[in-house]
């Protein structure tokens, strides 16, 4: 399993306008919400991705990724590492080809399925902490 290099993920994160967050809390106290508002505040669309909220900052909620009709960039996950081959396989049906889990998330069978489906993956790294080291504030 390699990630990108930052030169790539800088790039990704330069061309994203939406990102679907999977496993979105409504809890401002957890880390899902915390990254994906600062992610919102730097300018991104977040789609939640979870099936006990209806709203998360100010957007309306899916219970799965296959519900989301709009085109999706990034595909953030704050999933435990077992649910990492499941998301991969529903993953594989949406119009999304990059998959990034935060960090401390990563699964050997989801990253060679990913790849198998032409996915760019990026596995354990915050997106928040990427987006602030790689991308320049506008």
């Amino acid at each position: 399993m390699e990630n990108p290099s930052n030169d790539e993920m800088k790039l990704i994160l330069e061309s994203t306008k939406t990102i679907a967050v999977v496993g979105l809390s409504n809890n401002p106290r957890r880390t899902s919400y915390q990254v994906s508002k600062a992610m919102q505040q730097s300018g991104y669309r977040i789609i939640p991705v979870n099936p006990t909220v209806d709203e998360v900052l100010g957007e309306k909620a899916f219970a799965s990724l296959t519900e989301i009709e709009d085109q999706i960039d990034i595909i953030n996950v704050f999933r435990r590492s077992e649910y990492l081959p499941n998301l991969a396989k529903e993953a594989a049906l949406t119009n999304c080809r990059t998959f990034w889990t935060q960090q401390g998330i990563k699964n050997e069978e989801a990253f060679h399925l990913l790849k198998k489906e032409g996915f760019t993956v990026v596995m354990d790294v915050c997106i928040k902490v990427a987006h602030s080291i790689l991308v320049r504030s506008q």
